[in-house]
């Protein structure tokens, strides 16, 4: 029977701020923390499987159906890309860089020159709120609205009425060659829509620049292993790797792939990025709205578990926090979750707290007999494996 592994990235989900979050202002973030207790969170299946049974969240049962661990991330930083990096195996030692005054003058001279239009804003802002600043003058002149954050990214917002998605997507491919040699970590498109107050659509794209050694990814793939994406995995690994793609546009089109995926006899690995948490709620500070998303992905994943195979590994994971309680809307510093769940693996094991995601590649790699190639972690196979 061929062999199959699943990680389910639940993106920003983290468990509490890691030692050093004082590093990033982020002391005493806790996104898990901040949305268990709302009435709009119900997750019976993530409870069956044991997430509130690692160590330091509290409330666990007595039986859970998968082994867990908390995570904590070696790389210097929060990021979407470093974060998805590390689960694949490779550690950053320092922090992508960030533009907290905005992009020097030398990169949106180029931006200008190779988009043959202007600029707005070019400073950190909230999504939201630089289309309700900026919209309606990006409407009048055609200006790009470009802004940051506090994580690397290089961020473009124009509307679909003023410039066609696929324009937008050229000017983000334009972009992302300029950036490359600035080590930027992402190039975001984020079309808007309607008239003020402004909508985002869900037409947004990632351009990722290309992880500086191999992963997980390449080392399966050249193996003659199935890599496939689901979500915003191709963009974040800048399809290094991948054998198949598959966009989404909601976390339910995610989980929905990835239960279609779980029926077909694929052989290797299926990647999930589930973005909504980050994006909707968690950088919008809707605590409702992330622990309703949850509630739903929890209906999906009992959806999901009766179609896993006798040999599947299935690893449910986050790449950094997002504390939608703090003032702060961006990223936070924090531990992750991980559960491991299969008919061939051990449930109820405690793996204690490991010292890198990249532990996930490790065990994945050594999953498929593909571990003759390395990456950063140490495989916890072993522990689980019935």
């Amino acid at each position: 029977m061929a062999k199959r592994a699943f990680i389910i990235v639940l993106d920003s989900l983290g468990i509490g701020a890691m030692p050093d979050a004082g590093r990033w202002g982020d002391e005493g973030s806790n996104t898990l923390g901040a949305i268990r207790g709302h009435r709009e969170f119900d997750c019976p299946t993530l409870t069956e499987l044991g997430l509130f049974n690692i160590d330091g969240v509290g409330g666990g049962v007595a039986s859970p159906k998968a082994s867990f661990a908390k995570n904590a991330e070696a790389s210097l930083g929060k990021d979407t890309t470093v974060g998805h990096w590390e689960i694949a195996g490779v550690i950053s030692s320092g922090d992508l860089p960030t533009f907290p005054d905005g992009f020097p003058d030398e990169i949106i001279t180029a931006f200008k020159r190779a988009t043959g239009r202007n600029v707005l804003c070019n400073k950190p802002y909230s999504g939201t709120e630089v289309i309700k600043d900026y919209g309606e003058e990006h409407i009048r002149t055609g200006s790009l609205i470009v802004y940051t954050s506090a994580d690397s990214v290089f961020q473009i917002a124009a509307h679909e009425d003023i410039v066609p998605i696929e324009q937008l997507y050229e000017y983000c491919e334009a972009a992302r060659k300029i950036l490359d040699s600035y080590g930027v970590g992402r190039v975001i498109a984020r079309p808007f829509a309607g008239k003020h107050p402004f909508v985002r659509t869900a037409n947004r794209h990632d351009y990722s620049i290309v992880p500086p050694q191999k992963t997980m990814l390449d080392i399966l793939s050249e193996g003659g292993l199935d890599v496939i994406a689901v979500g915003k995995i191709y963009d974040i690994f800048a399809g290094r790797g991948i054998t198949q793609s598959y966009r989404t546009k909601s976390n339910g089109q995610g989980m929905d792939e990835a239960i279609r995926l779980a029926q077909t006899d694929f052989c290797g690995l299926c990647f999930v990025n589930l973005v909504d948490f980050d994006s909707a709620y968690g950088h919008r500070n809707d605590t409702a709205g992330y622990a309703r998303a949850m509630t739903e992905f929890d209906r999906k994943l009992a959806l999901l578990l009766p179609h896993l195979r006798e040999g599947d590994m299935l690893i449910i994971t986050a790449d950094h926090g997002c504390d939608p309680t703090t003032a702060s809307t961006d990223h936070s510093r924090e531990y992750t979750p991980l559960l491991v769940f299969g008919e061939r693996i051990r449930s109820g094991i405690n793996l204690g707290t490991r010292q890198t995601f990249a532990d996930i590649s490790a065990t994945v790699l050594e999953f498929f007999g593909q571990n003759r190639q390395s990456t950063s972690g140490k495989s916890f196979l072993h522990e689980v494996k019935l």
